[in-house]
């Protein structure tokens, strides 16, 4: 009969517990001194070991051959019959399914008949949160003054919702996820027991998708080796199975985005949905890439933040959206009008003045009288940026979120949204705002004055996001 993975590997004492050591540490202490309390709350979320930690107990204080020990012998009968599950002093109730006062009382009842077979009866109660008020009140007695022959563990994922009284009664324990490296570790153990031949890219993506549960992470690997029996699996195998991406495709579309290619985008996400992949899914794996590079690449800080932000935000509004196509089209649409834009030279013109910008400022002659206009300032706004650039790199995180709006008398209004007061805030610095003036003046040749505002958002009334999105939509494509 084939065990699951998760079942065959679960620790059997102590020291093949991964994780938690803090926790592991002051129980064989409690053992070892045989100072075991009456009551144990074990809080966390699921896959944590709370379960296994709570069944070594039941060896440390049954053990036949060592006594009451943190080295629990696996060879006696009790032990033995611990690890199958099926001892007599080891009562494991669920409280999703037993949550009932009457449940409780049927406890109480028994909880005075001396164990069996060995020293202590061990009651497991998981899930304690589900219980109700009525039974809470009903344990909390025995909780208080249990009989000497009876230890209770308490398991719960939801702490918050077990009565403070409860609590107070019992040595509580928080569980935390496992880390990377502890759970790749046991993973690469039980690949190599089992043969499984996976990359360690492999492992970390496990890791990932496991949210740092042991038993998921444990029973994923079983999936994917299962799916490829006899085969070596690399991260390109691991995530067809988990549904994650490939890195080539989230690669190619990052880079799209960046050189703003917008109508490249545009085929390249329908192929994505032709082919079948869940592109809500594929906007989160493309959040997650963005966070790894910027961790790599410091440069991309800003532009990654901005990214990330785009996406959960649109991926937010139109959550109730069911074509998740058309959302994607207005991600695109948001990110380009955002200027993730790959800056082009314009005109020939263009380039000219640029190489003068080098030249020494007091070689330039500015035409005071020129009047510019707003088509003038934007045929050259990415040009000047380029200028802003050389200047003072930290500048482009303040202005990739302005754009100028206005020009009237050769001062020119440069707009920013609400959300983006803080970088408005900057521009209107003195140091920060001459850079871009004079960048502009050189660019128009002629003198500018620059104004740095923020736009007032007015909400539509009487409309839904289904009406937004469409109109999202159909200025994106330029339809009626």
């Amino acid at each position: 009969m084939h065990i699951a993975l998760y079942r065959k590997y679960r620790p059997k004492d102590f020291e093949e517990v991964a994780g938690e050591q803090d926790i592991v540490k002051t129980i064989k202490a409690s053992l070892s001194m045989n100072k075991m309390s009456h009551a144990y709350l074990f809080s966390g979320p699921r896959g944590l070991g709370k379960t296994t930690i709570a069944r070594l107990i039941a060896k440390g204080t049954n053990c036949l051959k060592n006594g009451v020990t943190d080295t629990p012998c696996n060879e006696c009968e009790n032990c033995l019959a611990i690890t199958e599950g099926n001892f007599m002093d080891m009562i494991e109730i669920d409280a999703a399914s037993n949550r009932g006062i009457d449940e409780i009382r049927n406890l109480k009842d028994k909880i005075n008949y001396k164990p069996s077979k060995g020293r202590k009866k061990v009651y497991i109660i998981d899930e304690v949160h589900m219980l109700t008020k009525e039974a809470f009140n009903a344990l909390l007695k025995t909780l208080e003054e249990p009989p000497e022959h009876v230890i209770f563990i308490l398991a719960t994922t939801e702490p918050e919702k077990i009565i403070p009284t409860i609590i107070s009664r019992c040595q509580r324990y928080d569980f935390r996820t496992f880390s990377l490296n502890d759970m790749v570790a046991r993973l690469r153990y039980i690949s190599k027991e089992e043969k499984i031949q996976i990359s360690d890219k492999g492992l970390e993506m496990i890791f990932e998708s496991s949210g740092g549960s042991m038993r998921d992470g444990i029973s994923i690997l079983e999936r994917i080796s299962i799916n490829y029996l006899n085969e070596e699996i690399d991260e390109e195998k691991v995530g067809f199975v988990l549904g994650i991406t490939p890195t080539k495709r989230l690669e190619k579309f990052l880079s799209l985005i960046r050189e703003s290619k917008k109508e490249d985008l545009i085929q390249e996400l329908n192929k994505i949905y032709q082919d079948g992949l869940d592109i809500e899914l594929f906007f989160k794996d493309l959040g997650k890439a963005c966070k790894d590079l910027m961790i790599k690449e410091k440069n991309f800080i800003e532009e990654g933040i901005k990214i990330i932000g785009s996406i959960y935000e649109t991926l937010s509004k139109f959550k109730f959206e069911e074509d998740k196509r058309l959302v994607g089209y207005v991600l695109i649409n948001d990110l380009y009008r955002n200027n993730f834009q790959k800056v082009e030279v314009i005109t020939q013109k263009s380039e000219a003045i640029q190489e003068r910008s080098e030249e020494p400022k007091d070689i330039i002659k500015y035409d005071i009288g020129k009047e510019i206009t707003l088509e003038e300032v934007k045929k050259v706004w990415d040009n000047a940026l380029k200028l802003v650039k050389k200047e003072k790199i930290s500048l482009m995180s303040f202005l990739i979120s302005g754009y100028p709006k206005k020009v009237e008398k050769n001062v020119i209004e440069i707009i920013f949204d609400n959300e983006n007061s803080f970088q408005q805030e900057q521009m209107t610095k003195k140091d920060n705002s001459e850079i871009l003036k004079n960048a502009l003046e050189k660019m128009l040749e002629t003198k500018v004055t620059l104004k740095f505002v923020l736009k007032n958002k007015v909400k539509k009334e009487n409309k839904n996001d289904n009406d937004d999105l469409s109109e999202q939509i159909m200025s994106f494509f330029g339809g009626k």
